[in-house]
């Protein structure tokens, strides 16, 4: 495949650029222990990795240079599971009284090994149900996700 030198160069631009942005190092500890986690290894597995997914994006969002570090310390999903007859799984129902999403961390920004911001915070969204969720409606942990970009926001982005 042929590219003109100017085609070429936004590529390489834009590769180099990209990889400026580092993912996040996520730790989850002690997952056997969270407060409220799926039942099915599989699903406790799957929200490990959407949670991974998420802080690699809200990672790429930091500027150039900057790493994010997560160590998950705790996990209160979105609503309370209940056991089903019918269906093939155990349900997940959202009431929005006191079941909202808690999410407990320890986290550090860090840029050419000097820790720019740490903390340890408890993430938690007791309005969870109210207002307008940018989140499709079919998105896994789509109140959790918002959660997590209103907290990234709030405490990395700007100070």
């Amino acid at each position: 495949m042929k590219c003109r030198l100017s085609l070429c160069a936004l590529l390489a631009a834009a590769l180099i650029a990209g990889s400026a942005h580092a993912s996040a190092v996520v730790r989850f500890t002690q997952p056997e222990k969270y407060t409220d986690m799926p039942f099915a290894a599989s699903d406790r597995q799957e929200v490990m990795i959407q949670l991974q997914k998420h802080f690699d994006k809200l990672a790429a969002t930091l500027p150039a240079g900057q790493d994010l570090n997560i160590e998950v310390l705790d996990i209160d999903l979105a609503g309370r599971i209940e056991p089903s007859a019918r269906a093939p799984r155990d349900l997940r129902i959202l009431r929005g009284s006191a079941d909202w999403p808690v999410i407990t961390l320890k986290f550090s920004v860090e840029a050419q090994g000097k820790v720019l911001k740490s903390g340890e915070e408890r993430i938690a969204d007791q309005t969870y149900m109210l207002g307008f969720n940018h989140y499709n409606s079919s998105e896994s942990l789509r109140y959790e996700k918002q959660m997590l970009d209103r907290w990234f926001t709030k405490t990395l982005l700007h100070e």
